[in-house]
């Protein structure tokens, strides 16, 4: 869609040998989200470049493309190597996340660090939101990490 409503995903142009927009719209379902991120760590291993979205409004994804790392949830959840949450965006932003999250119309979100096992290497972030304020769980946490070892699998079974 246009005129500042979500587009249904994004892919990145440069195609993966996995289509990870299936792998995030089953774990979207399973957390009852309505948005969700999978990035990608560049060369460089300072920034994070999107690899797939759903449910995020088409104005923000132009500013979610390449994210360095300690900026914005997935970028300090990058940082950190560990789940970041904000709980409610739009009443408070955390010190974490940019003013532009308050357009998502997004309230509760979490982000984790896609680490490669053994290296300890950060490959990436998933993400996932919600439209009402949600305090995720440390139980919804360890869910979301799995997805994202999962994940992790699949980024070094590409290179």
């Amino acid at each position: 869609m246009r005129d500042g409503f979500p587009l249904p995903c994004y892919q990145s142009p440069m195609k993966p040998t996995h289509d990870f927009e299936p792998f995030l719209a089953a774990i979207l379902e399973e957390f009852g989200c309505q948005t969700g991120t999978i990035h990608r760590t560049d060369a460089s291993g300072e920034f994070l470049d999107l690899e797939v979205q759903i449910g995020v409004p088409e104005f923000v994804v132009g500013k979610i493309l390449r994210i360095p790392f300690g900026k914005g949830i997935a970028g300090v959840a990058a940082e950190r190597r560990e789940p970041v949450e904000l709980c409610n965006i739009q009443a408070d932003l955390g010190g974490i996340a940019r003013e532009d999250a308050r357009k998502t119309n997004i309230a509760g979100a979490l982000a984790v660090p896609v680490i490669m096992y053994g290296s300890g290497k950060v490959l990436g972030t998933l993400g996932i939101g919600k439209h009402v304020p949600h305090d995720f769980s440390e139980t919804e946490k360890t869910r979301l990490s799995i997805h994202a070892e999962q994940l992790a699998t699949l980024f070094a079974s590409e290179v």
